[in-house]
């Protein structure tokens, strides 16, 4: 069961605006890398369960993150179906992203009052996700479509929130590019949490690098 309702899951997005997309089937790493997130600042983290028993994984990342890491909210992401919403739910997400909109996600979702953001592309989509309640809807792939698609989307729409996902970067051109027009928040996976960082396990320099952008994310907000 989620530990944080959807407005204060929606709410911190807004506050911090960057959340850590990480998947790793080692239990251990995972640890160190959530901690490292927490340690530099994040209160999101975004589980991309794409392997096998990934489940298992998240299972004992959320306990690790109730007993050590208080406030840190632990979400899940590449969630295809209802059904594997409804597990990711059962083991305590706090939040549900996915690729593409679905209703049948949304419907599990709303049944728990548990935040959902799913990937849009078009603006009908947008539409259609928020006459479903999403709060915060995920633009996917972001890179594709860049800062120009956000800002033309919010000139008919200034309600909406948008989190671009795949290809932000943590560099203050990047990030000012997204933010100027007009994001709520940017996930950020491989820019953030590489694959140096972990075949070092460079613990450090992860806490240092999430520490800078969630820096650079503050300043180019102002």
């Amino acid at each position: 069961m989620a530990q944080f309702s959807r407005l204060e899951v929606a709410q911190v997005m807004k506050e911090t605006g960057m959340i850590p997309l990480f998947f790793h089937s080692d239990i251990e790493l995972s640890k160190k890398v959530l901690k490292a997130c927490y340690d530099g600042g994040a209160r999101l983290m975004e589980f991309t369960a794409r392997g096998d028993f990934a489940h298992e994984v998240f299972g004992e990342l959320t306990k690790y993150a109730i007993a050590e890491l208080p406030g840190m909210i632990m979400g899940v992401g590449s969630v295809t179906d209802a059904g594997a919403a409804s597990l990711y739910m059962a083991l305590g997400a706090n939040f549900i992203v996915t690729p593409v909109l679905r209703e049948d996600i949304a419907i599990a979702c709303n049944r728990k009052k548990v935040l959902w953001s799913p990937g849009c592309g078009t603006l009908t989509e947008i539409t259609r996700a928020e006459e479903l309640g999403c709060e915060i809807v995920k633009l996917f792939p972001g890179d594709i479509y860049g800062p120009q698609f956000v800002k033309g989307v919010k000139g008919p729409q200034p309600w909406t929130s948008v989190m671009p996902t795949g290809g932000v970067a943590p560099t203050e051109e990047n990030l000012k590019g997204w933010f100027d027009a007009g994001v709520t928040c940017v996930g950020m996976g491989s820019k953030l949490i590489s694959k140096e960082i972990i075949a070092n396990k460079d613990y450090a320099k992860l806490e240092q690098d999430v520490k800078d952008a969630l820096a650079i994310v503050k300043a180019v907000r102002k």
